[in-house]
């Protein structure tokens, strides 16, 4: 009965999620190339996932014990399906065996059918990349041509993978995510399959042993066999200017400005490039379904420069905006990475995001009172923080439970306080109008500096602005003298928890800890400091 209701599961999720992309509106474009492969491939693929989800319940003796000892309440025979839990687990496993070595062979080439003799796996992965070749190959101005022409820099909304006419199916297996994972985790299958036939189970019980604990790679590789992003749908706001109902038949117009068809967009909207001084690019992006928090973090690939490095970057703006980041030219790969923008400022490189993921700084609306401490580029996650709380105070958020933030930004350079200019001067403005100028206490430290410019600064003091970033706020020379700081909190806030947040270097992680055990009272019910720090 159970084997019967796991089976009716499996097909439902197969014909539910081939129909979806055999006829859903968003994928007509990619069908124009794949085929009815497409729905194939995405229909195995989620019953791949769901058998994969299953493959270790049966084989999990702890929780069969827990659920033999539940099931003693009820009918024998539900407690008898727990004894078929090595049967269950061959089935689920033939069941993944399905999905993963397909027999919908088409006509293919005879490159690709020889790579099917080496590796017989996913047929359908390999047939998508097939058409992909040919409609990329193909100079016959057919629909399916003038799809896989889409340019891969200009507003990252291409749609066929392969970039050049002279990429080779073989190439674009090993060195994308999608295909290399794909051999791995094949393989993987093939040993653990192999290995556990009867007679080698019974005869060298420890080859069957061992190849099984590969079953390891296998769900690692599944887990990130998806990120390469391959096979995507056009966007919500393409389909407004370009329905494929209305437009696929006049595809050749689509470069006419006075057509009222536009190229399709898919997945991907355009990137926005700001550079500013000291080496900073500021990357401002789009993207669906995409939900952040303050202080949060993503990871950044650009092909481009390297397939495999992923890099951390803080998110810089708000839950209420398009995401953003600044990147400092800091190494070899962030050099390169602004290089490549400022050689390609037209057409945008494509950039592909992991995350968010979170950090101590989510943290910070839960303190009434906030110390913020960021060192040059280190600004960024409490730029993130101050842009919030703008938006919570144009939309009066009255769950908003910080009354005093402390805000600290050391840097190097002159040049470097040009970032969040805009960013401090709006804050001032808005704390002004609402009568909350004591809010938001923020001081500006700049290290590195010569004694021109230092006198310069002191003969403008009176100046109602500072003479470096315009704000009413003057910009201090030197390094805070973080004991005076703490001591002038702890007076003005003798029975609050303060929360110190930092993303800098050690040293002066070192410093604040030291601060924060030394000024928080031995009192429980007085002023107490909790030191947090950014780690990537």
């Amino acid at each position: 009965m159970f084997s019967a209701a796991w089976l009716v599961l499996n097909v439902f999720l197969f014909v539910h999620a081939f129909l979806s992309f055999e006829k859903d509106t968003k994928y007509y474009y990619t069908r124009q190339i794949l085929g009815s492969a497409l729905a194939w491939a995405r229909a195995s693929a989620l019953c791949l996932n769901f058998n994969s989800m299953l493959i270790l319940l049966p084989v999990c003796r702890n929780l069969l014990s827990f659920l033999r000892g539940t099931c003693s309440l009820y009918r024998s025979t539900l407690r008898k399906q727990l004894d078929h839990n090595l049967s269950f687990h061959k089935l689920v496993g033939y069941m993944i065996c399905l999905h993963t070595v397909r027999n919908t062979c088409h006509d293919v080439s005879e490159t690709t059918f020889t790579f099917f003799s080496i590796f017989p796996f996913s047929y359908s992965h390999l047939f998508n990349l097939e058409r992909y070749s040919r409609s990329r190959q193909a100079t016959d101005g057919s629909l399916a041509s003038i799809l896989s022409n889409l340019p891969h820099q200009e507003n990252d909304s291409w749609l066929n993978p392969i970039q050049s006419s002279n990429t080779t199916v073989v190439y674009v297996t090993f060195t994308s995510i999608a295909g290399l994972t794909g051999v791995i985790i094949t393989m993987a299958l093939v040993l653990m399959v192999t290995s556990a036939m009867e007679f080698i189970r019974r005869s060298y019980f420890e080859v069957f042993w061992y190849t099984h604990h590969i079953f390891i790679i296998y769900f690692i590789g599944l887990g990130i066999h998806g990120l390469g992003g391959i096979v995507r749908g056009q966007t919500d706001e393409s389909m407004a200017e370009n329905h494929p109902h209305t437009c696929a038949e006049f595809f050749e117009k689509w470069d006419d400005p006075a057509s009222h068809c536009k190229p399709p967009q898919f997945e991907g909207l355009p990137a926005e490039v700001v550079m500013h001084p000291s080496k900073v690019l500021e990357l401002q992006m789009h993207k669906h379904g995409f939900s952040l928090e303050v202080g949060q973090y993503i990871f950044v690939n650009c092909p481009s420069i390297s397939y495999l490095e992923w890099h951390p970057f803080t998110l810089t703006s708000a839950p209420e905006e398009d995401f953003s980041i600044h990147i400092r030219a800091v190494g070899d790969w962030t050099e390169n990475l602004i290089r490549t923008f400022e050689q390609q400022y037209l057409s945008v490189p494509r950039i592909q995001v992991d995350g968010p993921f979170g950090t101590v700084s989510e943290d910070v609306f839960q303190y009434e009172v906030a110390v913020l401490v960021g060192a040059g580029i280190g600004v960024t996650p409490f730029a993130s923080i101050l842009k919030s709380i703008w938006y919570k105070f144009q939309h009066a958020d009255h769950n908003l439970k910080t009354q005093k933030i402390y805000f600290y930004w050391i840097c190097r350079e002159m040049g470097a306080f040009a970032w969040f200019n805009d960013l401090l001067a709006s804050l001032e403005q808005e704390m002004e109008e609402l009568g909350k100028v004591g809010f938001l206490n923020y001081r500006l430290f700049l290290t590195g500096r010569d004694s021109s410019f230092a006198g310069h600064a002191a003969l403008n003091f009176d100046k109602a602005n500072d003479i470096l970033t315009d704000l009413k706020q003057k910009t201090f020379f030197g390094r805070p003298m973080w004991d005076n700081e703490f001591s002038t909190i702890a007076t003005a806030h003798p029975k609050l928890a303060v929360g110190v947040f930092l993303c800098g270097p050690q040293t002066l992680a070192k410093s604040l800890s030291k601060c924060c055990h030394q000024y928080s009272s031995l009192d429980p019910r007085k002023v107490q400091f909790y030191f947090n720090k950014e780690n990537f």
